[in-house]
């Protein structure tokens, strides 16, 4: 019996991707384990693995297909023993760029629908003792601590799928507004903008060179009016005196020089924040309907430009690091996340986030709120200022920086504290390890 492919789910908030290229070819023999494609996301390219063996009978994508849906069919495997069915009597799908919505099947938060001559009730197909399951579902069961084995699956051929992981923890499968983008009631949904084309706008048609929006503007562009529209936030700015700062950054980096590591002034920024954030816990926290979410450690965010956007790769628990670590950690974050080679955990979630522009000679500005987080900080550049000192004017290397908060969680007071506690850190660097 044929068991078909589906496009995976690589995140919680995935909805298509593109297929980037194939591993194998119709007739290759797969194990479950086998790298048989790389799949695009919007932050980054993944290599999907097989769940289960057989022969690939045909190939229902293109390499480079833009646009495919979670959870459409993308290539067909005979089963385990069975040999490919001749191509006069079993005719392959037709390949397609992109398939539509209407093809799609089941959302990825419902259970896969079972092969239609499946009779008996579903249980995992476990061959020794591997239990075949989706890389979601493997991922969701680790992090809930569940063992596979102990799961009945409702896939193709008992495969444990996401919907029976979260059975497995007690929860009602849960469709995601990314995975039915229909389910939502009018009378719920927030009112759309009118969209006027370039011309109604008094655009001449021919003036311009319109680029399509990849995946990853799309989802910065709904990320941020999102969070722009149903977060209430305000900004709070201050100057910072950083000369001590730039004093102790060359000393750092003439001690760890034989190292290779250079420090940066972002990663020291990030240290601060880290630190600063245990110092004032409440400012480290995220809202949610079922309360305020205090965080356990500070895991940093920093901003990174790519192209065709940006991407936001995570500093975990910063404040249990030195600057050397967080220093490599950083150049290799951003290193990968302008190649595209980022893991999803490893730029999801975090607490707080980092954004500078410093180096473009930016001044000051303001940015938008990554959700779930409470803060986001914009660090401008370093620049020679005139400042008064006890009575007398006198020049310093000044930078401003602005926090923009989420009002629902962090309010002035707080994000005043917060930046009571992380200015000393920066014009005395010596107190972030002390």
């Amino acid at each position: 019996m044929s068991i078909e492919i589906l496009m995976p789910a690589l995140s919680p908030t995935m909805e298509e991707g593109t297929l980037a290229k194939w591993h194998v070819k119709p007739g290759d023999e797969v194990k479950a384990g086998d790298v048989i494609a790389e799949i695009e996301t919007d932050k980054a390219t993944m290599e999907v693995e097989a769940v289960d063996e057989g022969v690939v009978e045909a190939l229902l994508v293109d390499a480079g297909a833009e646009g495919v849906k979670v959870n459409a069919p993308i290539a067909r495997l005979a089963g385990e023993g069975e040999a490919p069915a001749p191509a006069a009597k079993a005719p392959e799908a037709p390949k397609v760029e992109a398939p539509k919505a209407a093809e799609a099947p089941a959302p990825a938060a419902a259970p896969a629908a079972p092969a239609p001559v499946a009779a008996a009730a579903p249980t995992p197909k476990v061959d020794g003792e591997r239990v075949f399951a989706s890389p979601l579902a493997r991922r969701l069961a680790a992090a809930a601590g569940l063992d596979l084995k102990t799961i009945a699956g409702t896939g193709p051929h008992g495969r444990v799928v996401k919907a029976d992981v979260e059975a497995a923890r007690g929860k009602a499968p849960a469709a995601t507004p990314s995975a039915q983008p229909g389910a939502t009631s009018a009378a719920a949904a927030p009112a759309q903008r009118e969209h006027k084309t370039l011309e109604q706008m008094g655009i001449a048609p021919g003036s311009y060179d319109l680029i399509p929006l990849d995946g990853m503007r799309k989802t910065i562009a709904r990320r941020m009016t999102e969070s722009a529209r149903d977060v209430p936030h305000f900004p709070l700015t201050i100057d910072i005196e950083i000369d001590a700062l730039l004093a102790a950054r060359a000393k750092i980096n003439a001690m760890l020089e034989k190292q290779g590591v250079k420090v940066s002034v972002n990663d020291m920024v990030m240290k601060a924040a880290a630190v600063a954030l245990k110092r004032v816990p409440e400012a480290n926290a995220s809202y949610s309907p079922e309360g305020l979410a205090l965080h356990h450690h500070a895991d940093i965010a920093m901003a990174v430009a790519i192209d065709g956007g940006l991407i936001t790769p995570i500093i975990r628990a910063a404040e249990t690091k030195g600057l050397a670590q967080i220093a490599v950690e950083a150049k290799d974050l951003a290193e990968r996340a302008r190649t595209k080679k980022l893991k999803p955990e490893e730029f999801q979630g975090g607490t707080f986030s980092v954004s500078n522009l410093g180096m473009f000679g930016i001044k000051s500005f303001s940015s938008i709120i990554n959700e779930p987080q409470g803060c986001i900080m914009s660090v401008g550049a370093g620049e020679q200022r005139p400042v008064v000192r006890n009575g007398e004017l006198t020049v310093a290397t000044v930078m401003t920086v602005t926090l923009t908060c989420d009002h629902r969680v962090v309010d002035g007071a707080t994000g005043a504290k917060f930046l009571q506690a992380f200015k000393p850190l920066l014009e005395d660097p010596l107190t972030m390890i002390v």
